[in-house]
């Protein structure tokens, strides 16, 4: 079957949330796919668009609950679920000859023990575990083109990781990989669709917070990135902050160049290493990023900048996240297990003002 006209069928578990509806919203308007199947038990029977009214005439789909929804009939399910949901499913879909691509925590971290310890929640499928593959296209594109289950990378790793990977494949050469720092905001829609006081527009409108600075669930997801990247331990400060917007994130990285690489010409390095990656866009050198240049799509940005020529490196990562940062890395994801072209259904302009 050619590229052109494959169909893919697609199944989404867990379509109220944010993630969700990202996910409708970009696989409408997918050449290659068909929607097939989109569950919700409280909203059983509603239409997509009664509840996202912008998919109005692009989404025809109702709600059904997981029982009703064939979901063994699909070619691929995407679960925009929280954390426990996909591993309980995976195994009757994969022996339905379904891939799965999760777009919570449940195949992020190798490590059972540290999952459990971060989310609370038993590992209950190992094996499947074992197989699956971290859905970062950037570091891993041949092993994702196979994979059977992806774990789609979280939206923080993603930037902090892409932002510091040139830095660091070369293992500790060029900055030192034991004081790496990450200052990253996001905006109110990475906590998701629920309601909770912290996310209220009166909490969070005009105000400017840091959180989960003991310890956030991100923290070990990068640092075992980092530390694959490396091939050795790293040392890693990782804080977060919620700013007063709903689309967008903003990483600022920190790395204490090595004395035996000053004369690196980090702008180039970081260039030669992205000139290929259709979604990260290395910027000109002396120019800042701003979250709105990538609002609504699947596109990263790096800004690297060394002030007076010192050693202190600091590279600046944005993106969408929820597109780039979610739903849009996951059909990056999906477009090469299906060996479709990697960008199908992705090129969208960011959206200005």
């Amino acid at each position: 079957m050619s590229q052109v006209s494959q169909r893919i069928k697609v199944g989404i578990v867990g379509g109220t949330g944010y993630t969700g509806v990202e996910l409708l919203r970009l696989l409408s308007q997918h050449p290659n796919v068909e929607l097939t199947a989109i569950t919700s038990r409280k909203e059983e029977g509603m239409p997509v668009s009664e509840m996202y009214p912008n998919l109005r005439g692009h989404v025809d789909l109702k709600f059904t609950t997981p029982e009703n929804a064939a979901l063994t009939d699909c070619d691929v399910v995407f679960f925009a679920t929280p954390h426990g949901v996909a591993m309980a499913q995976a195994q009757t879909l994969l022996d339905a000859d379904v891939r799965i691509i999760d777009l919570a925590a449940d195949f992020r971290l190798q490590d059972t023990a540290v999952f459990e310890k971060w989310y609370k929640i038993p590992h209950t499928c190992p094996e499947i575990l074992a197989d699956s593959v971290y859905g970062l296209v950037e570091l891993n594109r041949e092993r994702v083109a196979a994979a059977r289950v992806i774990g789609n990378p979280g939206c923080y790793p993603t930037t902090v990781i892409l932002g510091l990977a040139p830095l660091i494949e070369a293992g500790n050469v060029l900055v030192d990989t034991q004081t790496l720092v990450a200052d990253c905001k996001s905006g109110v829609s990475g906590a998701g669709r629920k309601a909770e006081v912290a996310t209220l527009f009166s909490e969070a409108s005009d105000n400017f917070k840091a959180y989960g600075v003991k310890g956030h669930r991100h923290h070990p997801e990068i640092q075992a990135q980092l530390e694959k990247i490396t091939g050795g331990p790293v040392g890693f400060t990782f804080v977060p902050h919620l700013v007063p917007m709903i689309r967008g994130m903003f990483s600022t990285l920190y790395a204490r160049i090595l004395p035996e690489a000053r004369d690196t010409d980090f702008q180039a390095l970081f260039e030669a290493r992205y000139a290929n990656e259709p979604f990260v866009d290395v910027m000109p050198a002396g120019s800042l990023p701003e979250t709105r240049s990538v609002r609504g799509s699947n596109t990263l940005r790096i800004s690297v900048e060394r002030p007076n020529g010192g050693d202190l490196l600091i590279v600046m990562v944005i993106q969408d996240n929820l597109v780039k940062g979610a739903s849009g890395q996951a059909v990056q994801n999906m477009n090469l297990m299906f060996g479709l072209p990697e960008t199908a259904g992705l090129n969208h302009v960011a959206l200005l003002p």
